[in-house]
Protein backbone atom coordinates (compact mmCIF):
# COMPACT_ATOMS: atom_id res chain seq x y z
CA UNK A 1 0.00 0.00 0.00
CA UNK A 2 1.47 3.46 -0.86
CA UNK A 3 1.46 5.95 1.91
CA UNK A 4 -0.07 9.14 2.09
CA UNK A 5 1.97 12.52 2.52
CA UNK A 6 -0.63 14.14 4.36
CA UNK A 7 2.05 17.43 4.96
CA UNK A 8 2.89 17.58 1.41
CA UNK A 9 -1.03 17.20 0.15
CA UNK A 10 -1.99 20.37 2.50
CA UNK A 11 1.49 22.37 1.70
CA UNK A 12 1.32 21.81 -1.94
CA UNK A 13 -2.97 22.77 -2.32
CA UNK A 14 -1.73 25.82 -0.32
CA UNK A 15 1.36 26.50 -2.80
CA UNK A 16 -1.59 25.73 -6.41
CA UNK A 17 -4.38 28.41 -4.72
CA UNK A 18 -1.57 31.00 -3.96
CA UNK A 19 -0.08 30.72 -7.75
CA UNK A 20 -3.75 30.63 -9.26
CA UNK A 21 -4.41 33.66 -6.78
CA UNK A 22 -1.11 35.42 -8.34
CA UNK A 23 -2.59 35.03 -11.50
CA UNK A 24 -5.37 37.51 -11.30
CA UNK A 25 -3.23 39.95 -9.71
CA UNK A 26 -1.95 43.49 -10.99
CA UNK A 27 -0.87 44.83 -7.59
CA UNK A 28 2.86 44.21 -7.08
CA UNK A 29 2.67 44.91 -3.31
CA UNK A 30 0.06 42.44 -2.83
CA UNK A 31 2.42 40.18 -5.42
CA UNK A 32 5.23 40.59 -2.71
CA UNK A 33 3.04 39.60 0.26
CA UNK A 34 2.06 36.09 -1.61
CA UNK A 35 5.52 35.25 -2.39
CA UNK A 36 6.80 36.08 1.27
CA UNK A 37 3.99 33.72 2.16
CA UNK A 38 5.21 31.08 -0.60
CA UNK A 39 8.37 31.45 0.82
CA UNK A 40 7.26 31.03 4.21
CA UNK A 41 5.06 27.45 3.25
CA UNK A 42 8.58 26.23 1.78
CA UNK A 43 11.31 27.32 3.67
CA UNK A 44 13.06 24.91 6.62
CA UNK A 45 11.44 25.58 9.85
CA UNK A 46 13.27 25.68 13.18
CA UNK A 47 12.21 22.45 15.00
CA UNK A 48 11.15 18.87 15.07
CA UNK A 49 9.12 19.45 11.29
CA UNK A 50 8.27 16.05 9.41
CA UNK A 51 6.15 14.61 6.29
CA UNK A 52 2.88 13.63 8.15
CA UNK A 53 2.17 9.79 7.10
CA UNK A 54 -0.77 7.76 7.16
CA UNK A 55 -0.51 4.49 8.21
CA UNK A 56 -2.68 1.45 6.62
CA UNK A 57 -4.57 0.73 10.60
CA UNK A 58 -6.09 4.48 9.85
CA UNK A 59 -7.56 3.87 6.81
CA UNK A 60 -8.87 0.40 7.89
CA UNK A 61 -10.82 2.22 10.99
CA UNK A 62 -12.94 4.08 8.67
CA UNK A 63 -14.65 1.09 8.38
CA UNK A 64 -14.29 -1.33 10.62
CA UNK A 65 -14.33 -1.61 14.27
CA UNK A 66 -11.26 -2.80 16.29
CA UNK A 67 -11.98 -5.83 18.70
CA UNK A 68 -9.42 -8.84 20.66
CA UNK A 69 -10.61 -12.22 19.77
CA UNK A 70 -9.98 -14.36 22.94
CA UNK A 71 -7.53 -17.57 22.22
CA UNK A 72 -8.89 -19.98 24.15
CA UNK A 73 -6.31 -22.52 23.48
CA UNK A 74 -3.39 -20.48 23.97
CA UNK A 75 -4.93 -19.86 28.07
CA UNK A 76 -2.15 -20.61 30.51
CA UNK A 77 -3.47 -20.76 34.30
CA UNK A 78 -1.30 -21.83 36.58
CA UNK A 79 -2.79 -19.84 39.39
CA UNK A 80 -6.57 -19.87 39.31
CA UNK A 81 -6.89 -17.09 42.26
CA UNK A 82 -4.50 -14.90 40.70
CA UNK A 83 -5.05 -12.62 38.26
CA UNK A 84 -4.10 -12.56 34.43
CA UNK A 85 -1.64 -10.95 32.39
CA UNK A 86 -2.22 -10.48 28.42
CA UNK A 87 -0.69 -10.86 24.99
CA UNK A 88 -2.46 -8.96 22.22
CA UNK A 89 -1.46 -10.11 18.82
CA UNK A 90 -1.75 -7.65 15.81
CA UNK A 91 -1.01 -4.43 15.04
CA UNK A 92 0.05 -2.11 18.65
CA UNK A 93 -1.75 0.63 17.35
CA UNK A 94 -4.69 -1.29 16.82
CA UNK A 95 -4.30 -2.43 20.92
CA UNK A 96 -3.43 0.87 21.72
CA UNK A 97 -6.32 2.41 21.00
CA UNK A 98 -8.50 -0.40 22.74
CA UNK A 99 -6.34 -0.11 25.92
CA UNK A 100 -7.54 3.52 25.80
CA UNK A 101 -11.05 2.49 26.43
CA UNK A 102 -9.55 -0.01 29.02
CA UNK A 103 -6.59 1.58 30.94
CA UNK A 104 -6.47 5.05 30.35
CA UNK A 105 -4.83 6.45 33.19
CA UNK A 106 -3.98 3.02 34.50
CA UNK A 107 -0.40 2.19 33.29
CA UNK A 108 2.43 2.61 35.66
CA UNK A 109 5.27 1.83 33.47
CA UNK A 110 5.67 1.55 29.69
CA UNK A 111 9.05 -0.04 28.85
CA UNK A 112 9.25 -0.34 24.45
CA UNK A 113 11.88 -1.20 22.14
CA UNK A 114 10.91 0.36 18.56
CA UNK A 115 12.32 -0.23 15.56
CA UNK A 116 16.00 2.11 15.27
CA UNK A 117 14.86 2.51 11.62
CA UNK A 118 18.64 1.47 10.81
CA UNK A 119 17.78 1.00 7.09
CA UNK A 120 18.46 -2.87 7.53
CA UNK A 121 15.11 -4.36 7.63
CA UNK A 122 14.09 -3.68 11.06
CA UNK A 123 11.20 -0.72 10.40
CA UNK A 124 8.39 -2.07 8.19
CA UNK A 125 6.07 0.78 7.35
CA UNK A 126 2.54 -0.50 5.62
CA UNK A 127 3.52 -3.65 4.42
CA UNK A 128 7.00 -2.28 3.30
CA UNK A 129 10.54 -2.19 4.27
CA UNK A 130 11.85 1.36 4.84
CA UNK A 131 15.18 1.34 3.69
CA UNK A 132 18.44 3.91 3.16
CA UNK A 133 17.20 5.07 0.29
CA UNK A 134 14.04 6.13 1.15
CA UNK A 135 13.87 9.69 0.89
CA UNK A 136 10.83 9.99 3.95
CA UNK A 137 12.73 7.21 6.17
CA UNK A 138 13.00 9.62 9.24
CA UNK A 139 9.39 11.20 8.60
CA UNK A 140 7.56 7.83 8.52
CA UNK A 141 9.59 6.57 11.63
CA UNK A 142 8.38 9.90 13.47
CA UNK A 143 4.96 9.94 11.88
CA UNK A 144 4.46 5.90 13.18
CA UNK A 145 5.99 6.90 16.66
CA UNK A 146 3.95 9.95 17.14
CA UNK A 147 0.45 8.25 16.67
CA UNK A 148 1.93 5.61 19.68
CA UNK A 149 3.69 7.51 22.08
CA UNK A 150 0.77 10.45 22.04
CA UNK A 151 -1.62 7.54 23.08
CA UNK A 152 0.90 6.41 25.73
CA UNK A 153 0.89 9.73 27.67
CA UNK A 154 -2.58 8.67 27.70
CA UNK A 155 -2.79 5.36 29.22
CA UNK A 156 -0.11 6.78 32.23
CA UNK A 157 -0.70 6.99 35.18
CA UNK A 158 -0.07 10.54 36.94
CA UNK A 159 2.60 8.65 38.71
CA UNK A 160 4.15 6.93 35.88
CA UNK A 161 7.55 6.65 33.90
CA UNK A 162 7.67 5.64 29.90
CA UNK A 163 10.94 4.25 29.16
CA UNK A 164 12.32 3.76 25.57
CA UNK A 165 15.01 2.24 24.00
CA UNK A 166 17.40 3.68 21.18
CA UNK A 167 20.54 3.85 19.38
CA UNK A 168 22.08 6.55 16.64
CA UNK A 169 20.06 6.63 13.93
CA UNK A 170 16.73 7.90 15.87
CA UNK A 171 17.76 9.13 19.38
CA UNK A 172 18.16 12.97 18.37
CA UNK A 173 14.28 13.02 17.00
CA UNK A 174 12.99 10.86 19.50
CA UNK A 175 14.66 12.94 22.31
CA UNK A 176 12.83 16.17 20.81
CA UNK A 177 9.30 13.59 20.00
CA UNK A 178 8.95 13.23 23.68
CA UNK A 179 10.16 16.87 25.06
CA UNK A 180 7.00 17.99 22.70
CA UNK A 181 4.71 14.98 23.64
CA UNK A 182 5.35 14.71 27.49
CA UNK A 183 7.15 17.50 28.05
CA UNK A 184 10.88 18.43 28.87
CA UNK A 185 10.76 19.27 32.60
CA UNK A 186 9.26 15.38 32.82
CA UNK A 187 12.83 13.93 31.09
CA UNK A 188 13.84 12.28 33.76
CA UNK A 189 17.32 10.90 32.24
CA UNK A 190 19.10 10.08 28.95
CA UNK A 191 20.38 6.50 30.13
CA UNK A 192 23.74 5.62 28.43
CA UNK A 193 23.97 1.69 28.05
CA UNK A 194 26.78 -0.09 27.06
CA UNK A 195 25.49 -3.00 25.09
CA UNK A 196 29.00 -4.12 23.85
CA UNK A 197 32.93 -4.13 24.48
CA UNK A 198 35.03 -1.82 22.32
CA UNK A 199 37.37 -4.85 21.39
CA UNK A 200 34.39 -6.78 19.93
CA UNK A 201 34.89 -7.24 16.10
CA UNK A 202 31.84 -6.30 14.15
CA UNK A 203 30.82 -8.04 10.16
CA UNK A 204 29.74 -4.26 9.19
CA UNK A 205 33.56 -3.16 8.24
CA UNK A 206 32.80 0.53 9.96
CA UNK A 207 35.76 2.90 11.11
CA UNK A 208 33.61 3.53 14.46
CA UNK A 209 32.48 0.94 16.73
CA UNK A 210 29.49 1.55 18.04
CA UNK A 211 29.16 0.29 21.68
CA UNK A 212 26.28 2.59 23.46
CA UNK A 213 22.68 2.39 23.14
CA UNK A 214 20.53 4.79 25.00
CA UNK A 215 16.96 4.40 26.99
CA UNK A 216 15.19 8.17 27.14
CA UNK A 217 12.94 7.98 30.22
CA UNK A 218 10.31 10.16 30.80
CA UNK A 219 7.32 10.53 33.55
CA UNK A 220 3.88 11.79 33.00
CA UNK A 221 4.25 13.97 35.89
CA UNK A 222 8.10 14.26 37.41
CA UNK A 223 6.55 16.35 40.37
CA UNK A 224 4.50 13.48 41.30
CA UNK A 225 6.63 10.73 40.42
CA UNK A 226 9.64 9.05 42.94
CA UNK A 227 12.05 6.98 41.22
CA UNK A 228 12.31 3.91 43.28
CA UNK A 229 16.62 4.70 44.60
CA UNK A 230 19.03 1.75 44.97
CA UNK A 231 20.13 1.65 48.67
CA UNK A 232 23.78 0.94 50.11
CA UNK A 233 24.57 0.14 53.48
CA UNK A 234 25.82 3.06 55.70
CA UNK A 235 29.16 2.96 57.67
CA UNK A 236 31.64 4.81 59.24
CA UNK A 237 34.38 4.22 56.49
CA UNK A 238 34.22 8.15 55.85
CA UNK A 239 34.90 9.52 59.30
CA UNK A 240 38.26 9.19 59.63
CA UNK A 241 39.38 12.35 60.85
CA UNK A 242 40.31 14.25 64.39
CA UNK A 243 41.07 18.07 64.79
CA UNK A 244 42.38 19.65 67.90
CA UNK A 245 42.02 22.99 69.36
CA UNK A 246 45.62 23.57 70.59
CA UNK A 247 44.02 27.18 71.77
CA UNK A 248 40.98 28.80 73.05
CA UNK A 249 41.07 30.91 69.59
CA UNK A 250 39.03 34.18 69.02
CA UNK A 251 34.88 33.85 69.62
CA UNK A 252 32.67 36.54 68.06
CA UNK A 253 29.02 37.17 67.66
CA UNK A 254 27.58 37.91 64.79
CA UNK A 255 24.26 40.06 64.12
CA UNK A 256 21.81 36.96 64.00
CA UNK A 257 23.97 36.01 67.66
CA UNK A 258 25.69 33.06 65.77
CA UNK A 259 28.77 32.15 67.66
CA UNK A 260 31.56 31.79 65.68
CA UNK A 261 35.38 30.69 66.87
CA UNK A 262 38.41 31.49 64.60
CA UNK A 263 41.69 29.70 64.72
CA UNK A 264 44.76 30.76 63.50
CA UNK A 265 47.05 28.25 61.93
CA UNK A 266 49.71 26.94 64.30
CA UNK A 267 46.46 27.27 67.09
CA UNK A 268 44.61 23.65 65.60
CA UNK A 269 45.68 20.21 64.36
CA UNK A 270 44.08 18.07 62.35
CA UNK A 271 45.07 14.31 61.74
CA UNK A 272 43.78 11.60 59.46
CA UNK A 273 43.06 8.22 61.15
CA UNK A 274 44.63 4.69 59.36
CA UNK A 275 40.81 3.15 61.08
CA UNK A 276 37.72 4.67 60.93
CA UNK A 277 35.42 5.08 63.77
CA UNK A 278 31.94 6.18 64.60
CA UNK A 279 33.23 9.04 66.90
CA UNK A 280 35.54 11.30 64.09
CA UNK A 281 35.15 13.34 61.72
CA UNK A 282 33.60 13.06 57.92
CA UNK A 283 35.23 15.95 55.24
CA UNK A 284 33.34 17.34 52.72
CA UNK A 285 33.97 20.17 50.02
CA UNK A 286 31.77 22.62 50.18
CA UNK A 287 31.32 23.31 46.61
CA UNK A 288 28.57 22.83 43.63
CA UNK A 289 25.10 21.92 44.60
CA UNK A 290 26.53 21.65 48.26
CA UNK A 291 27.36 25.15 48.27
CA UNK A 292 24.66 26.85 46.19
CA UNK A 293 22.02 24.97 47.99
CA UNK A 294 22.19 23.22 51.06
CA UNK A 295 22.23 25.12 54.31
CA UNK A 296 26.49 24.17 55.03
CA UNK A 297 26.49 26.43 51.79
CA UNK A 298 24.62 29.14 53.61
CA UNK A 299 26.70 29.11 56.75
CA UNK A 300 29.92 29.63 54.85
CA UNK A 301 28.79 32.28 52.45
CA UNK A 302 26.93 34.21 55.30
CA UNK A 303 29.76 33.36 57.99
CA UNK A 304 32.75 31.97 57.00
CA UNK A 305 33.91 33.84 53.24
CA UNK A 306 33.57 37.50 55.43
CA UNK A 307 36.34 36.42 57.14
CA UNK A 308 38.58 35.55 54.87
CA UNK A 309 39.49 38.82 54.00
CA UNK A 310 40.23 39.75 58.14
CA UNK A 311 41.97 36.26 58.98
CA UNK A 312 43.89 35.76 56.41
CA UNK A 313 44.93 31.72 54.89
CA UNK A 314 44.34 28.46 56.62
CA UNK A 315 42.09 29.08 59.09
CA UNK A 316 39.81 26.66 61.25
CA UNK A 317 36.18 28.09 62.06
CA UNK A 318 33.93 26.52 64.58
CA UNK A 319 30.38 27.70 63.97
CA UNK A 320 28.16 27.17 67.31
CA UNK A 321 24.54 25.72 67.74
CA UNK A 322 25.25 23.82 64.17
CA UNK A 323 24.73 20.33 63.28
CA UNK A 324 22.65 17.04 63.91
CA UNK A 325 25.59 14.86 65.22
CA UNK A 326 25.11 16.02 69.00
CA UNK A 327 28.77 17.79 69.17
CA UNK A 328 26.84 20.89 69.49
CA UNK A 329 29.03 22.76 66.70
CA UNK A 330 30.55 21.81 62.82
CA UNK A 331 34.30 22.86 61.95
CA UNK A 332 35.18 24.72 58.93
CA UNK A 333 38.38 25.09 57.22
CA UNK A 334 38.75 27.80 55.17
CA UNK A 335 41.31 28.22 51.74
CA UNK A 336 44.69 27.20 52.46
CA UNK A 337 46.19 29.41 49.56
CA UNK A 338 46.14 32.71 47.62
CA UNK A 339 43.61 32.10 44.62
CA UNK A 340 41.75 29.09 46.78
CA UNK A 341 37.84 29.58 47.47
CA UNK A 342 36.38 26.37 48.36
CA UNK A 343 36.07 25.54 51.91
CA UNK A 344 36.38 21.91 53.40
CA UNK A 345 33.31 21.02 56.59
CA UNK A 346 34.17 18.90 59.03
CA UNK A 347 31.03 16.83 61.05
CA UNK A 348 30.16 13.92 62.98
CA UNK A 349 28.30 11.06 62.52
CA UNK A 350 24.33 12.24 62.56
CA UNK A 351 22.77 10.58 65.86
CA UNK A 352 20.12 8.99 63.85
CA UNK A 353 22.79 6.98 61.73
CA UNK A 354 24.41 6.92 64.87
CA UNK A 355 21.18 4.52 66.11
CA UNK A 356 20.44 2.54 62.70
CA UNK A 357 24.20 0.97 63.04
CA UNK A 358 23.86 0.01 66.58
CA UNK A 359 20.50 -1.76 65.94
CA UNK A 360 19.77 -4.78 64.48
CA UNK A 361 18.92 -3.74 61.56
CA UNK A 362 21.81 -1.54 60.28
CA UNK A 363 21.36 1.69 58.26
CA UNK A 364 21.00 1.85 54.45
CA UNK A 365 20.70 5.35 52.72
CA UNK A 366 19.69 5.91 48.88
CA UNK A 367 22.05 6.61 46.20
CA UNK A 368 21.64 8.08 43.24
CA UNK A 369 21.21 6.42 39.58
CA UNK A 370 24.20 6.76 37.47
CA UNK A 371 22.84 7.56 33.74
CA UNK A 372 26.11 5.44 32.27
CA UNK A 373 25.25 1.39 32.62
CA UNK A 374 27.32 -1.07 31.81
CA UNK A 375 25.55 -4.35 30.40
CA UNK A 376 28.09 -5.29 27.50
CA UNK A 377 28.14 -8.96 29.94
CA UNK A 378 24.32 -9.33 29.78
CA UNK A 379 24.08 -8.74 26.17
CA UNK A 380 26.66 -11.05 25.29
CA UNK A 381 25.09 -13.71 27.10
CA UNK A 382 21.13 -13.20 25.90
CA UNK A 383 21.09 -15.55 23.06
CA UNK A 384 18.97 -18.14 25.05
CA UNK A 385 17.31 -15.99 27.72
CA UNK A 386 13.99 -17.41 27.56
CA UNK A 387 15.11 -20.23 26.21
CA UNK A 388 14.27 -19.04 23.16
CA UNK A 389 17.36 -17.75 20.11
CA UNK A 390 16.49 -14.21 18.91
CA UNK A 391 19.12 -12.22 18.28
CA UNK A 392 17.47 -9.09 16.65
CA UNK A 393 17.06 -6.63 19.47
CA UNK A 394 16.58 -8.89 22.28
CA UNK A 395 17.08 -7.16 25.69
CA UNK A 396 18.69 -8.47 28.51
CA UNK A 397 16.45 -9.53 31.13
CA UNK A 398 18.72 -7.60 34.17
CA UNK A 399 18.37 -4.67 32.60
CA UNK A 400 14.62 -4.67 32.12
CA UNK A 401 14.26 -5.64 35.67
CA UNK A 402 16.58 -2.62 36.64
CA UNK A 403 14.43 0.01 34.74
CA UNK A 404 10.97 -1.54 35.99
CA UNK A 405 11.95 -1.28 39.33
CA UNK A 406 12.40 2.25 38.97
CA UNK A 407 8.36 2.43 39.64
CA UNK A 408 8.07 2.18 43.72
CA UNK A 409 4.76 0.05 42.80
CA UNK A 410 4.84 -3.70 43.30
CA UNK A 411 1.80 -4.02 42.14
CA UNK A 412 2.21 -1.97 38.91
CA UNK A 413 0.67 -2.56 35.71
CA UNK A 414 3.90 -2.77 32.68
CA UNK A 415 3.06 -2.27 29.12
CA UNK A 416 5.40 -3.34 26.26
CA UNK A 417 3.72 -2.40 23.09
CA UNK A 418 7.03 -3.64 21.08
CA UNK A 419 7.05 -6.92 22.81
CA UNK A 420 9.34 -8.60 20.06
CA UNK A 421 11.06 -11.92 22.51
CA UNK A 422 9.01 -11.61 25.54
CA UNK A 423 11.92 -9.82 27.80
CA UNK A 424 9.55 -8.10 29.55
CA UNK A 425 7.24 -10.95 30.58
CA UNK A 426 10.21 -12.41 32.22
CA UNK A 427 11.78 -9.50 33.87
CA UNK A 428 8.25 -8.85 35.09
CA UNK A 429 7.58 -12.57 36.89
CA UNK A 430 11.35 -13.12 37.66
CA UNK A 431 11.13 -9.41 39.42
CA UNK A 432 7.87 -10.31 41.05
CA UNK A 433 9.02 -13.59 42.44
CA UNK A 434 12.41 -12.17 43.91
CA UNK A 435 10.27 -8.73 46.08
CA UNK A 436 7.00 -10.54 46.39
CA UNK A 437 5.34 -8.16 44.09
CA UNK A 438 2.10 -8.61 41.90
CA UNK A 439 3.03 -6.84 38.85
CA UNK A 440 1.09 -7.61 35.99
CA UNK A 441 2.28 -7.04 31.68
CA UNK A 442 0.43 -6.50 28.91
CA UNK A 443 2.39 -7.17 25.86
CA UNK A 444 1.61 -6.13 22.57
CA UNK A 445 3.29 -7.50 19.09
CA UNK A 446 2.05 -8.21 15.74
CA UNK A 447 2.55 -11.83 14.07
CA UNK A 448 5.27 -10.56 11.03
CA UNK A 449 6.80 -14.33 10.76
CA UNK A 450 4.87 -15.72 13.57
CA UNK A 451 6.46 -13.99 16.36
CA UNK A 452 4.22 -13.48 18.48
CA UNK A 453 3.24 -17.28 18.45
CA UNK A 454 6.31 -19.14 17.56
CA UNK A 455 8.72 -16.31 20.18
CA UNK A 456 6.75 -14.15 22.26
CA UNK A 457 4.15 -16.72 23.14
CA UNK A 458 6.56 -19.40 23.71
CA UNK A 459 9.04 -17.32 25.52
CA UNK A 460 6.29 -16.75 27.85
CA UNK A 461 5.29 -20.32 28.09
CA UNK A 462 8.69 -21.27 28.72
CA UNK A 463 9.26 -18.94 31.87
CA UNK A 464 5.55 -20.11 33.04
CA UNK A 465 6.55 -23.57 33.07
CA UNK A 466 10.51 -23.15 33.72
CA UNK A 467 13.03 -24.13 32.02
CA UNK A 468 16.92 -25.47 32.07
CA UNK A 469 18.14 -24.48 35.78
CA UNK A 470 14.80 -21.89 36.21
CA UNK A 471 11.73 -22.73 37.92
CA UNK A 472 8.02 -21.91 37.20
CA UNK A 473 7.27 -18.77 37.65
CA UNK A 474 3.24 -19.11 38.36
CA UNK A 475 1.26 -16.90 36.67
CA UNK A 476 -1.65 -16.80 34.11
CA UNK A 477 -1.89 -15.31 30.73
CA UNK A 478 -4.57 -14.60 28.04
CA UNK A 479 -3.95 -14.71 24.38
CA UNK A 480 -5.74 -12.20 22.00
CA UNK A 481 -6.00 -11.34 18.15
CA UNK A 482 -6.70 -7.98 16.81
CA UNK A 483 -9.43 -7.95 14.60
CA UNK A 484 -12.06 -6.10 13.17
CA UNK A 485 -15.87 -6.10 12.99
CA UNK A 486 -17.49 -4.00 10.03
CA UNK A 487 -19.09 -0.65 10.92
CA UNK A 488 -22.07 -1.47 8.66
CA UNK A 489 -23.60 -4.69 9.37
CA UNK A 490 -27.43 -5.20 8.81
CA UNK A 491 -27.69 -8.09 10.88
CA UNK A 492 -28.32 -6.54 14.40
CA UNK A 493 -28.14 -10.49 16.03
CA UNK A 494 -24.71 -10.75 14.72
CA UNK A 495 -23.66 -6.95 15.37
CA UNK A 496 -25.10 -7.61 19.08
CA UNK A 497 -23.27 -10.94 19.30
CA UNK A 498 -20.07 -9.77 18.26
CA UNK A 499 -20.64 -6.40 20.52
CA UNK A 500 -21.19 -8.35 23.53
CA UNK A 501 -17.86 -10.55 22.79
CA UNK A 502 -15.68 -7.52 22.42
CA UNK A 503 -17.15 -6.11 25.58
CA UNK A 504 -16.46 -9.23 27.29
CA UNK A 505 -13.31 -9.20 26.34
CA UNK A 506 -12.26 -5.58 26.96
CA UNK A 507 -13.82 -6.06 30.63
CA UNK A 508 -11.53 -9.15 30.93
CA UNK A 509 -8.24 -7.18 29.94
CA UNK A 510 -9.33 -3.93 32.20
CA UNK A 511 -9.60 -6.31 35.29
CA UNK A 512 -7.55 -9.05 34.36
CA UNK A 513 -10.47 -11.93 34.73
CA UNK A 514 -11.81 -14.39 32.87
CA UNK A 515 -15.57 -13.73 32.48
CA UNK A 516 -17.04 -17.11 33.08
CA UNK A 517 -20.69 -16.95 32.41
CA UNK A 518 -20.98 -18.76 35.49
CA UNK A 519 -19.49 -16.95 38.52
CA UNK A 520 -18.68 -13.53 36.34
CA UNK A 521 -20.97 -12.81 34.29
CA UNK A 522 -22.09 -10.07 31.59
CA UNK A 523 -25.41 -8.57 30.43
CA UNK A 524 -26.59 -5.76 28.45
CA UNK A 525 -29.80 -7.00 27.51
CA UNK A 526 -32.72 -5.98 30.16
CA UNK A 527 -34.94 -9.49 29.24
CA UNK A 528 -31.58 -11.23 29.72
CA UNK A 529 -30.96 -9.80 33.22
CA UNK A 530 -34.52 -10.28 33.99
CA UNK A 531 -34.74 -14.14 33.29
CA UNK A 532 -31.48 -14.42 35.58
CA UNK A 533 -32.62 -12.49 38.37
CA UNK A 534 -35.02 -14.87 38.66
CA UNK A 535 -33.33 -17.84 38.49
CA UNK A 536 -32.22 -18.44 41.93
CA UNK A 537 -29.98 -21.33 41.06
CA UNK A 538 -27.67 -19.19 39.52
CA UNK A 539 -28.12 -15.94 41.62
CA UNK A 540 -26.43 -18.42 43.69
CA UNK A 541 -23.39 -19.47 41.87
CA UNK A 542 -23.03 -15.81 40.12
CA UNK A 543 -20.39 -13.44 42.50
CA UNK A 544 -19.58 -10.45 39.93
CA UNK A 545 -21.85 -9.14 37.60
CA UNK A 546 -21.35 -6.93 35.30
CA UNK A 547 -24.48 -5.15 33.09
CA UNK A 548 -24.61 -1.81 30.49
CA UNK A 549 -24.52 1.76 32.12
CA UNK A 550 -27.96 1.56 29.99
CA UNK A 551 -30.05 -0.98 32.57
CA UNK A 552 -32.16 0.75 34.89
CA UNK A 553 -32.50 -1.93 37.67
CA UNK A 554 -36.24 -2.55 38.82
CA UNK A 555 -37.04 -2.64 43.11
CA UNK A 556 -37.53 -6.42 42.65
CA UNK A 557 -33.81 -6.76 41.05
CA UNK A 558 -31.98 -4.53 43.26
CA UNK A 559 -33.39 -7.36 45.94
CA UNK A 560 -32.43 -10.17 44.24
CA UNK A 561 -29.01 -9.40 42.94
CA UNK A 562 -27.91 -7.24 46.16
CA UNK A 563 -25.39 -10.52 47.52
CA UNK A 564 -23.95 -10.23 43.87
CA UNK A 565 -21.23 -7.46 43.54
CA UNK A 566 -22.53 -5.13 40.16
CA UNK A 567 -20.45 -3.29 38.15
CA UNK A 568 -21.90 -0.97 35.54
CA UNK A 569 -20.10 -0.92 31.69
Amino acid sequence: METTNLSKIRRDKMLNTISEIKKGITDEQTLTNLSMIENELTKKKYGLIWEEHEERVDKELETQIPTFEDVKEKEIISNPDDKFNFLLEGDNLHSLYLLEKTHKEKIDVIYIDPPYNTGSNDFIYNDKIVDEEDGYKHSKWLSFMEKRLRIAKNLLSDKGIILISIDDNEIAQLKLLCDDIFNEINRISIHHIQVRYAEKSLADGKSVKPVMEYVLVYAKDASQFKINLPKEEYTDASFIYEIKEISDGISIKNKDNTELKIFKPGEWTIEKKEQSNINLLKETWVSGTIYSKMSYGQVVRKYIEPRYSIDGFGCLYKVIGRGDDGLGYRYYVGPQKKGSTRCKMYSGMPLSRVEEINSQNGSFREVPIANSINFAADFGNIRHEGNMPFNSGKKPVKMLKELINYHTNKNAIILDFFAGSGSTAQAVLELNNEDNGNRQFILCTNNENNICEEITYKRIKNVIDGYGKYKPLITNLKYYKCTYIPRINTENENLHNNLLINIKNLIQLENGIEIDDNKIRVYLDEDELDKFSKNQNELDICEKLYISSDILLTQMQEIYLKIITLKCI
